[in-house]
């Protein structure tokens, strides 16, 4: 794809964000705070991943470290600014460090002793990530209401009252 094609499919996809927008309210200001990990973030890691598979000719494998960090943390950031999920994503850049540590063992030595720190950083950030979004699940379905409260009293009383009960009290 040549430039150009890559500069018309920006300048649609930013006339659709301008058109779809509330009352066509999206100003440089909240384009820029809205899209700063896509135009500054994601194009560095990417830039160190060109680095590395396109200059150095795969001899400057400690570039790919900061280039899998820099995209994952891109992609949380970009994804927390879309959709307000800060408290859910943050586990991602537990990930991020984990994803460029696995790209120096994948295309350097491969040493073993790296999978050390990258299966605990990846176990903690799936733990994490499943974590809060069980809890922002929950906090969806019964944060407000009262319907937990609800089932739990009707189900203690229920609980209390059929306990007494012994068919057979021989």
């Amino acid at each position: 794809m040549n430039p150009k094609s890559l500069f018309g499919i920006g300048l649609v996809a930013l006339g659709i964000l301008l058109f779809t927008t509330k009352d066509h309210a999206l100003s440089t200001g909240s384009l820029f705070g809205f899209f700063w990990p896509s135009l500054f973030v994601l194009p560095l890691g990417v830039f160190f991943h060109w680095l590395y598979f396109g200059m150095t000719e795969r001899r400057g494998v400690g570039m790919l470290i900061p280039g899998g960090i820099l995209i994952v943390a891109g992609i949380v950031c970009q994804l927390s600014m879309l959709f307000d999920l800060w408290g859910v994503l943050w586990p991602g850049f537990l990930l991020a460090v984990s994803v460029g540590l696995f790209e120096f063992y994948w295309f350097g030595g491969r040493n073993r002793w790296l999978l050390i720190p990258i299966n605990i950083l990846l176990v903690l950030s799936l733990l994490f990530f499943a974590l809060f979004s069980i809890g922002a699940l929950w906090n969806g379905l019964f944060g407000s209401s009262p319907i937990l409260a609800i089932v739990l009293i009707v189900a203690g009383v229920l609980l209390f009252f059929t306990s007494g009960r012994n068919k057979n009290p021989y």
